[in-house]
Order: C-alpha cells, then structure tokens, then sequence
C-alpha cells in the first residue's frame, strides 16, 4: 500500500500537482515511516510550494533515515537556500559530497550556496571563505592547548573538548563558536598573535583550580632581577623514553617487513614488543589487528581494533587513525558474516568509521556489505511457491478492480521471486490502470530485462508509451515484439493504435493542446534532438519545404527517411 501511495504522489509531482503529491506521500509515510524515499519525495514537494520549513523538516528525516545518501544532502540544502540560510546549505552540500563526490547536483547546490552566502555577507569564518576553520586540523592542536598555560585548563572543559571536536570535523562549523572567548584563545595560540579578551569573558571559564596565574603587574616586574634563560635539561626518564620509541618504532618496520613476507606469527610479536616499548602510539595495535585479518584470527582483530579506538580517544588521536581502526573492525565482522543479519555489526562499524573520516574506501566497503545483506536477505526469502501464491491472489484482486492490493501482492511475488516476468508484467498492468505509467514502464523494462522473448512485456510497455502519447516510441517497440510473437494480436491492435494516432497528427486532426502537449516531450528524447542537431537533416526539412526536387531525391535515401518519419510519429514535423 505503502508502494502504490508513493506511485500516485510521483504521478501527481510529475503532474505538478504539489498539493495533491504532498497528500499521497504523506500517507505512504503513515504506512511506512522508515522509508527515506518518502521523506525526501515530501520534502521536493513542499519546496514546489515555497514551503521551505516543511521541507526541512522532512529533509533533516531523510539525512537520519540514510545519512550517506547524497540526494538527502541535496534536499536539504535547497531547504536551507529557500530559508535564505546559505551558509548552513552549503555545509550540507559539502556533507553530501564527502559521500558522493562526484554528484553534480550536490556540486551545482554548493555553487549556489556559496554564491549566495559571499551576497549576503555570511561569517568569514565559514569553509568557503576563511582558512581558519582549516587550522584547527590535526592532532598537534591538542598539544599546543595542553602545552600552554592560557589554554590547557579548557581541555578539562567537556564543553569546549566538544567545541573542538566539531570543529575538527566539519571547519566551517567555526562559525558557531567564534563568539566563544575561549575558542578567540586558541584561535590567537594558532595564529600566533595575542586576540584581547576582557578578564570578564574569561572569568568563570575556569575551575579554581586550573585558572592560570596571573601575569606579574609592571610594578612588581621592575623589582625582580633579570636573569639569563637557563638551557633546557633532558631527564634521565625523558631521555629514556625518547630510546624506548626508537627502539619501538624499529619493531613496527620489523613487523612490516615481516607482514610483507606473509611472516605473521613473527609480525604479531614485532607489533607486540613495540606496543610494550610506547603505548602512546596506535598504529602498533592497527597493525597488529591487520595481521589478525589476514590470519583468520577475526575475534582477535576486533579486540585490537576496540583497543586501539579506546586508546586513541585517550590520547586525543588523528580521527583518521580512529577511522581506520573502526574500519577494520567492520572488515573482520564481515568475514564472520554467514547470514543476512551477520552483517549488520559490519554495516554499524563501516558508519562510525565514516563519521570519523570520510575515508573513499570505508565508503566502498559500506556499500559493499549492504549489497551482500540485500543479496543475502533476497536469497533466504526466496520461494517460489509462495511468490506463485501471492502472484495468484493479485489476480484476484486485479480481476475485481482493486489495483492497489494487487499491487501489494505482487510486490510480494517479486520479493519471493525476483526473476518471474509474469508479477512484473502484471504489477505493470496494475500501475497502468492506476495512471501510474513511470512505474509501470520501469516494470515492463524489467520484464524485457529478464526475458527478452517475452512478448506480453512488449505490449504492456507498448500500451504504456501509447498513454503517455509517446506514439512513435510504442510503435518501435511493439515492432519489436512482433519479432517474437508474430501475429499477436495485442500487438496487431497497438500499433494499429499507434499510426493511427501519428497519422491524425500527420492531418493535423488533433488538437493544438496536444500537438503542443506531445512536441514537448519529443523534444526531450535524446534520439530527436540527435535529429534536429544534424546539419544534414536540418538541410533536408529546409529542402522539404523550399525545394521540392530536393526532396524527392531524400526520399530515396532510407536512413534520411527512417528519421524523417521518426520525426513526423513524434508530432515534430508533418507531411502533406
């Protein structure tokens, strides 16, 4: 039902019947709340209407439902472009791309966003037109924090740990914050200048005990005796613990070599000893659990990757070696995968890794592992018997009129079956008693995919071209099922139908709605406009109507006439 509810709001959008789309949308939802499609289909009506808060709503539901679907990103940037918030569109725009890279309409909505933003002033502080967003990239900026008296005490702060993080994430989120006194601090530290801020702003930002001492007034300054800065001295632990990462750092190449030659065993104990010698570096234990994958040891590469993110977090860590770990994981639970729902801890673990860092390759694996659930869950579903059974019943029903059970019913032959022509065909006949003739013909495609002989697939998608006025398209292929199935007299009787309809346009009996009505999409055929866009045939209809011995002789040339009578079915150009 849920199905045949998002049939008719489609028809009605592609109508520009908003209004009524809105409804049928919406009441698919009801039937099926978790379908993202659905949302997002809403979500373009309501932007058809100006109503941009709406479609926010429903865009922001999309990105929850399915966060790595580029065209939910889409949706909501042009909800925020409708509000007049360019800044916050081009972060979702940008938040698209980072899954889908090379989609144009996100690429195109950034330009948009980001025009616009530059026209109305939005902060200099956003991605697109300061670098200092950037600058707050990498792991060395903990360190700087922590090493400064002025600003370590913040990194006890979990709101401002939270701040940064953000940051870090998604620069143009900068702009959030910058009136965050603390945020200016760090700010001045990475540009290396001091930014003022009033001991007022400052004030209650810190614990008692972690406010930095104050500055020594110029008074008392003058009263202290100058003294010559001392060379820093090394401590025998210091020193120490410098050799222990050396020495650890020789035991990770030795791994690497090791795991080179397929030498495992020896590998897992070079990566050992170094995470013995400096636990303060995780690619050891990333290391390690890639040795565990590769040896089948996957329970053992799970407890490594788990170990590596927990210490990673601790140590404040490059969220690419984070992401890396998470990804790992994901890749082991694949390998114990022997089920449909084995692979849902793989799918859960390859999207945390994404929100670490939006690495091109978790991404693959992603889409890798939701392609063989689907397979997976597909294939323990499968029965024919049952598909038969539901196949069955949805004749009952079509045979009674009621087109929307039907279509259920085939929807579920399909799912038991995936390969039977005849649900295909008939919930393509059902789709086209519904006026639903998008579905329908991608059903009737469907059908011609599986079994290319299959004649009744011919003539449903025959019949469908011919309500859409499609009339030259339906005559091609109801030709073409004639090669198959000569003598069919549904086929007969369709493209009877068909020069019937071209011949009335050829007379110009038809009304000039129509004419215009049928041109319009003609001239949206890539075939057609092949046509106009050849010089030689532009010649040739220049000759029709000005040479007449001309035309004659392209009369005699069959490819010219082919095209000459493709364009007269389509209602292009007319013969008398």
């Amino acid at each position: 039902m849920a199905d045949e509810a998002k049939a008719l709001g489609n028809a009605a959008f592609s109508a520009k019947n908003y209004e009524e789309a809105i409804k049928h949308f919406s009441h698919a939802i009801t039937l099926n709340p978790g379908n993202h499609v659905l949302y997002s289909n809403r979500s373009a009506s309501y932007a058809s209407l100006h109503k941009y808060h709406d479609a926010l709503n429903d865009a922001k539901k999309t990105v929850e439902l399915k966060p790595d679907w580029g065209k939910g990103y889409s949706r909501l940037g042009a909800a925020y472009l409708g509000l007049g918030k360019a800044e916050d569109a081009a972060d979702a725009y940008q938040k698209g791309l980072n899954y889908e890279p090379n989609n144009e309409a996100l690429k195109s909505g950034l330009a948009d966003a980001q025009a616009a933003a530059s026209r109305s002033g939005d902060s200099p502080f956003s991605s697109g037109s300061s670098p200092f967003g950037n600058m707050f990239q990498g792991p060395e900026v903990w360190a700087k924090i922590q090493t400064d008296p002025k600003t370590k005490g913040f990194l006890q702060q979990p709101d401002f740990v939270r701040m940064l993080q953000d940051v870090q994430r998604s620069p143009s989120s900068m702009s959030r914050y910058i009136n965050d006194p603390r945020m200016m601090q760090v700010l001045g530290l990475l540009l290396g200048v001091n930014i003022q801020t009033s001991d007022q702003e400052m004030r209650g930002m810190f614990d008692d005990e972690d406010e930095p001492a104050r500055p020594a007034t110029k008074a008392t300054a003058r009263h202290e005796p100058e003294t010559q800065p001392q060379p820093m001295e090394v401590s025998e632990e210091e020193r120490g613990k410098k050799e222990r990462k050396a020495e650890a750092v020789k035991e990770k190449e030795a791994g690497n070599a090791a795991y080179k030659k397929k030498e495992f065993d020896a590998a897992v104990l070079h990566y050992t000893k170094a995470l013995e010698l400096d636990d303060e570096d995780i690619s050891y234990i990333t290391n390690r659990a890639a040795v565990y994958l590769e040896m089948g040891k996957y329970e053992d590469c799970i407890n490594d990757c788990d170990k590596a993110v927990e210490r990673g977090r601790e140590l404040h860590a490059d969220y690419k070696m984070i992401g890396k770990a998470i990804t790992r994981k994901g890749s082991a639970y694949v390998k114990l995968a022997k089920c449909a729902k084995d692979y849902e801890p793989a799918i859960e673990a390859f999207n945390k890794a994404l929100t670490e860092y939006r690495n091109p390759n978790t991404l693959k694996k992603l889409n890798e592992a939701e392609r063989a659930k689907k397979e997976l869950e597909q294939q323990e579903y499968y029965d024919p018997k049952i598909a038969d059974e539901d196949r069955e019943k949805g004749n009952d029903y079509f045979k009674q009129q009621q087109y929307p059970e039907a279509v259920k019913h085939y929807t579920e032959a399909i799912k038991r079956n995936p390969s039977d022509v005849k649900a295909y065909s008939n919930r393509a006949a059902s789709y086209t008693k519904l006026g639903a003739f998008p579905e329908g013909l991608k059903d009737a495609n469907k059908c011609l995919e599986i079994d290319p002989t299959f004649s009744k697939g011919y003539s449903r998608k025959g019949a469908i071209q011919f309500f859409m006025k499609e009339y030259d398209k339906a005559l091609e292929t109801y030709q073409t099922g004639l090669k198959y199935d000569e003598g069919n007299q549904e086929i007969l009787d369709g493209m009877r139908r068909c020069v019937e309809q071209i011949n009335k346009t050829n007379r110009g009996d038809i009304s000039a709605e129509d004419l215009k009505e049928r041109q319009a999409k003609a001239m949206q055929d890539p075939d057609i406009q092949a046509i106009l866009s050849d010089p030689i045939m532009r010649q040739v209809l220049t000759d029709f109507q000005e040479n007449p011995k001309s035309a004659q002789d392209h009369t005699k040339n069959p490819m010219i006439m082919a095209k000459i009578q493709k364009l007269v079915a389509a209602g292009i150009v007319q013969l008398r």
